[in-house]
């Protein structure tokens, strides 16, 4: 087992997303303290761009070519972070919930990670099909406003049908959802605070002793 964890909040210490991945990856230590963990911090600045040179690269593969100058360097830089998220067999995302929907940087590495060839496999006939095998993912959702059951004045959820919707894409069908929200409205938020840590904990544990 390869732990990778996306963090797409920008918060720090303050983000609910964060808090409730370092239960996660507290226990996933205390369960294995050799399990390989990395953390992929979406805005460390590492992340490329995916702008006209890198979609002409793209374009140019999905046409069977090759593409050469400025295309080929940005598509080689979008190829390079595809492996990096690759490498790792199990991922941990903390996602916030962004105007009912994901933070745009997560938004930037479906983009940038999403090529012909490694993410997905396309046929005229039958249409799309995933590449990645024996891949599983945790996620956990935030959302300060939104809440399931609550009317629409409070938002809608595009968060998750979307990030699952494209793991399922790319061939990842193992998806564990960890919801805490919302945290700004209704009433005391501290006991789903804490069921969302139980939570996560007791996912980390059943996950790495499973691996």
């Amino acid at each position: 087992m390869n732990l990778l964890h996306i963090s797409a909040s920008p918060r720090g210490p303050r983000s609910e997303s964060l808090a409730v991945a370092s239960s996660f990856l507290q226990a996933a230590r205390e369960t294995n303290p050799d399990l390989p963990i990395s953390t992929w911090d979406l805005w460390d600045g590492t992340l490329p761009s995916f702008g006209p040179d890198a979609v002409t690269g793209k374009m140019t593969v999905f046409a069977g070519l090759t593409p050469s100058g400025p295309a080929a360097t940005a598509y080689d830089a979008a190829t390079a972070a595809f492996h990096r998220f690759d490498a790792a067999d199990t991922y941990l995302f903390s996602v916030p919930m962004w105007n009912s929907a994901i933070p745009y940087i997560l938004k930037q590495l479906i983009d940038v990670i999403s090529q012909p060839g490694l993410a997905f496999a396309f046929d005229p006939a039958s249409g799309y099909r995933g590449l990645l095998r024996g891949k599983r993912a945790a996620i956990i959702y935030t959302s300060a406003v939104y809440g399931p059951g609550l009317p629409p004045t409070f938002g809608a959820d595009f968060q998750a049908p979307y990030l699952e919707d494209w793991l399922r894409w790319t061939g990842v069908t193992e998806i564990h959802p960890i919801r805490f929200g919302p945290n700004l409205t209704g009433p005391d938020p501290d006991p789903a605070r804490r069921t969302a840590h139980a939570k996560a904990r007791n996912l980390a544990k059943i996950l790495v002793s499973r691996h």
